[in-house]
């Protein structure tokens, strides 16, 4: 036991990185992979088995799930939330382009696993070939793509929606991550990494550059749009009602520190007094 505990001991200390933002990125990268592995999964299931395995609601529920467990741990998993706590003040602004890639990291790892799990299914499906678009494309197993009614335009609001997600974590610490009500226009993105990472897996697994190509573009849907509406969202919280809030607590604040000070003022008044009726 002693000499266990010793070689368990010299690992912590070797191993143990004392730089926060990178301990915070490599949660970020885990929790993302997580995110994509469980989510991925799911649709791979439901996928490839042509809908015998797996139903839309054990998609929503991995999602949501996965996406829970990483903000109960403290993170959020989102480029798009990381940029408006920066624009707040309430994050470095260092922080942004680390946390972005190392959670595009995780999301490309994820996406590895998912292929590695399903590589026999995924080339049974296209009879030799991986698909981007068309019957029996696979890319949707792993990215986000519209669906055949939807255009670019109702796709970038689709994906602008996602600032409802983004108010209600920025500002009243949780996500209600509303994947599941959208996935019909165009899966599940609102997160600029968990897409990204998945795209770039996707083109160098097999499927090729038409994954940035491919519906007009629509690679660029779901990686811009997010942090568009992330920023009207955190607008539109602050002026309607953050602001007000925070105005109050900082009234309060004031009061407790003016209330504080003038102890202080009475203590060492009283000090004084007592020093002097001493002589």
């Amino acid at each position: 036991m002693g000499k266990q505990k010793a070689l368990m001991d010299k690992l912590v200390r070797t191993f143990q990185i004392r730089h926060m933002l990178l301990r915070q990125a490599l949660a970020e990268c885990l929790g993302t992979l997580i995110l994509v592995m469980f989510g991925c999964g799911a649709v791979a299931q439901l996928v490839l088995s042509g809908g015998s395995h797996g139903m839309v609601l054990i998609v929503n529920f991995a999602f949501c799930f996965t996406a829970t467990l990483g903000i109960g741990e403290g993170g959020h998993l989102n480029p798009a939330v990381t940029f408006t706590l920066c624009l707040l003040g309430r994050e470095p602004l260092r922080t942004f382009p680390v946390l972005f890639l190392f959670r595009t990291l995780g999301a490309f790892l994820g996406s590895w696993i998912i292929f590695g799990m399903y590589f026999d299914a995924l080339w049974d499906n296209g009879k030799g070939t991986l698909i981007v678009v068309g019957e029996n494309a696979t890319t949707g197993i792993f990215a986000t793509y519209p669906s055949k009614h939807l255009t670019l335009v109702n796709g970038f609001f689709d994906q602008l929606y996602g600032l409802i997600s983004c108010i209600s974590w920025v500002h009243d610490g949780q996500d209600t991550h509303d994947q599941g009500s959208r996935a019909f226009n165009s899966g599940y993105a609102v997160n600029p990494a968990r897409d990204l990472g998945p795209c770039i897996f996707t083109a160098l697994a097999g499927w090729g550059s038409e994954v940035f190509t491919a519906y007009f573009y629509w690679f660029f849907v779901p990686i811009f749009a997010p942090f568009i509406g992330a920023v009207v969202g955190m607008m539109v919280y602050q002026l309607m009602l953050g602001y007000h809030v925070e105005g109050k607590a900082r009234e309060k604040r004031e009061e407790e520190e003016k209330e504080e000070q003038e102890e202080i003022m009475q203590l060492t008044f009283n000090i004084r007094n007592s020093f002097k009726s001493t002589k």
